[in-house]
C-alpha cells in the first residue's frame, strides 16, 4: 500500500511538473517578433515655429489708469510693452510620436497629427541615427502620413491584412510612449469596425494594448509579425491609458499610401446624405421588426444621392451587397468605393424595400461639405476652411450698414483660423475676394471653392468704411 501511494504521489508530481511548462507555452512569446521587426520602428520628432495670438488682448493689459504726468506712468508702460512683446514672439514647439519603415529605400508611416504643422521632421532609428524626413503626403481623414528619408538598406516591417483579424487574438505594439523609445506592450483585439465621432471614414481596430502619448503612428503587430494596424488614438478621461486603444486598419493605410504615392492626394467615395442610427423607438415608428440600417435625415443638393432619388426618411439597409446594421457601418463602405462606380443600394421607404442605383461621387473637402450641410437655399453658410460664418444681407440690414448692393454679412468668426488672422470680425461685410465682387452666399461659396492655397486681398465694409485685408487661403 505504501508503495502504491508513493507511486501515485510521484505520478501526480510528474504531471504537475509537465503542466507548468505546458501552461507557460500556451502564452505567446513576442521575443523573436521584437528582435526581427523592432529595428524597423522609429521615433518621430518635429519642430515648428508657432505664434501665440493676442485674441483681442488689449494693449498694456492690466496697466493701471495713471495719468501721463504720474512718475510711475513710464515705468508701467515699459513693463507692459515688454510683456506684450514676449507674448507675441515666436516660440519653437516640438511633438513626439512613432512610425515604422515600410520600404528599404526609406518610406515611413506615421500619423498625420504627429507631423501636422511641422517645420522639420526627424526620424530616429533604433541605433540612434537621425535622418531628416520629407513629407510625401498626408491624409487628415484617416490620420495617415507618408514620409521619405534619404537612405537605403533600411530594416522594414511586413504588412499584413486587417480583414483577417479576429476579435480576441493577441496583438503587440512598439512605440515611444512619453519619449521612452522602443517600448513594447501587448494585449488583444477588443473589437473591429469601431466608428469614432470625429473619424467616420475609418473602421478602427479597438484593442486593450497599453497606448500612451508618443505611441501615435507606431505599428500594431499580430503574432505572425505582420503589421495589421497603425496606433492612432486612445479613449481616456485622465489623458493616460485606460484600456481603450484604437488603431487604423492596415488595409486603410495601404490604400492611402498607394494614392499618396500615385496622385499626391486621397480620393474617397461620396453619397451625399446625413444619416443617424435607428433606435428601438424609431424602428417601431417605421414598422420595422428591429433597429437596423442608416436613417437618412438629409439629402444634400447636387449630390449623388439626390441624383439617385434618395429621400429623407429612407433607411439604408444594404450598400453594394453589404448589410448596414448601424449608421456607422455606411461611411467607411462609401468612402472605400471607387469614384464614378455604379452601386446598388437597398432602402426601406414607407415600409417597402426598394433598390436605388447610385453613381458614387468624390468626397468633397470638409469645407464644402459643411457649406452644403448648413447652406440650403443660399441663406447662410459656414466655412470651416476660413473659420467664419456668413449670411445674406436683407434690405433692412443693407440700409442699416450703408451697403447698397453685393456683399455677405459675417455672422461669426472663430478665435482661430485664417479669417481671424486676417482681421475679419463679426459684423463685417465681405464685399470682394481676390478682386471679385461677392454677390451673395452662393457666389461666396463658388469663389472660395476655386481658390488654391495662397494669399488674396479681401475688401470688407466696416462701420461705413471700406478696408482691404490680406487673407491667407489654406489648403483644401
Amino acid at each position: 500500500m505504501k508503495h502504491y501511494l508513493s507511486t501515485l504521489l510521484g505520478f501526480w508530481l510528474m504531471l504537475g511538473w509537465l503542466a507548468a511548462p505546458l501552461s507557460a507555452q500556451s502564452l505567446p512569446d513576442f521575443t523573436q517578433l521584437v528582435e526581427k521587426y523592432g529595428p524597423a520602428v522609429v521615433n518621430i520628432s518635429t519642430t515648428a515655429k508657432k505664434t501665440e495670438k493676442k485674441k483681442d488682448r488689449p494693449l498694456h493689459r492690466g496697466m493701471p489708469g495713471l495719468p501721463e504726468d504720474n512718475p510711475f506712468h513710464d515705468f508701467f508702460r515699459r513693463f507692459f510693452d515688454e510683456e506684450n512683446q514676449l507674448f507675441e514672439e515666436h516660440r519653437p514647439s516640438t511633438s513626439l510620436g512613432s512610425g515604422f519603415i515600410i520600404s528599404s529605400d526609406g518610406y515611413v508611416i506615421t500619423n498625420n497629427h504627429v507631423i501636422d504643422g511641422a517645420g522639420e521632421i526627424i526620424v530616429r532609428l533604433v541605433d540612434r541615427g537621425e535622418l531628416t524626413a520629407e513629407l510625401v503626403g498626408t491624409d487628415k481623414r484617416s490620420d495617415v502620413a507618408l514620409l521619405k528619408v534619404d537612405a537605403t538598406n533600411l530594416p522594414t516591417v511586413k504588412l499584413g491584412s486587417s480583414s483577417d483579424l479576429k476579435v480576441g487574438e493577441w496583438v503587440l505594439a512598439i512605440g515611444s510612449p512619453f519619449g521612452f523609445e522602443h517600448s513594447v506592450t501587448a494585449g488583444i483585439v477588443s473589437a473591429k469596425g469601431r466608428s469614432l465621432p470625429s473619424d467616420n471614414y475609418v473602421p478602427f481596430i479597438q484593442t486593450d494594448v497599453a497606448i500612451n502619448p508618443g505611441n501615435s503612428g507606431g505599428p500594431l503587430f499580430n503574432l505572425e509579425g505582420e503589421v495589421i494596424g497603425v496606433n492612432s488614438q486612445i479613449y481616456s478621461r485622465t489623458g493616460g491609458f485606460m484600456g481603450l486603444s484604437f488603431a487604423i486598419p492596415v488595409n486603410v493605410m495601404k490604400n492611402v499610401v498607394e494614392q499618396l504615392k500615385t496622385n499626391g492626394r486621397v480620393s474617397r467615395g461620396w453619397l451625399g446624405v446625413l444619416i443617424q442610427d435607428v433606435t428601438h423607438e424609431l424602428a417601431q415608428s417605421f414598422g420595422m421588426k428591429k433597429p437596423q440600417g442608416a436613417l437618412v435625415a438629409k439629402v444634400l443638393s447636387d449630390s449623388p444621392a439626390a441624383a439617385a432619388n434618395f429621400k429623407v426618411g429612407d433607411i439604408i439597409i444594404n450598400f453594394n451587397g453589404k448589410d448596414i446594421e448601424r449608421s456607422a457601418d455606411l461611411p467607411p463602405l462609401v468612402g472605400s468605393t471607387e469614384v464614378d462606380s455604379s452601386v446598388a443600394t437597398t432602402v426601406i421607404r414607407q415600409g417597402k424595400e426598394i433598390t436605388l442605383q447610385v453613381t458614387i461621387g468624390e468626397l468633397p473637402s470638409d469645407d464644402d461639405i459643411q457649406l452644403a450641410v448648413t447652406h440650403q437655399g443660399d441663406k447662410s453658410a459656414v466655412s470651416t476652411r476660413l473659420g467664419l460664418s456668413i449670411i445674406e444681407l436683407n434690405d433692412e440690414k443693407r440700409d442699416e450698414l450703408g451697403v447698397s448692393e453685393n456683399g455677405v454679412l459675417v455672422r461669426r468668426v472663430n478665435d482661430e483660423g485664417p479669417a481671424y488672422d486676417a482681421g475679419i470680425r463679426k459684423g463685417d461685410v465681405i464685399m470682394m475676394i481676390n478682386n471679385i465682387d461677392i454677390k451673395n452666399v452662393s457666389h461666396f461659396k463658388e469663389i472660395l471653392s476655386q481658390l488654391e492655397a495662397t494669399t488674396v486681398p479681401v475688401l470688407i465694409h466696416r462701420r461705413g468704411s471700406p478696408l482691404f485685408l490680406a487673407l491667407k487661403i489654406p489648403k483644401k
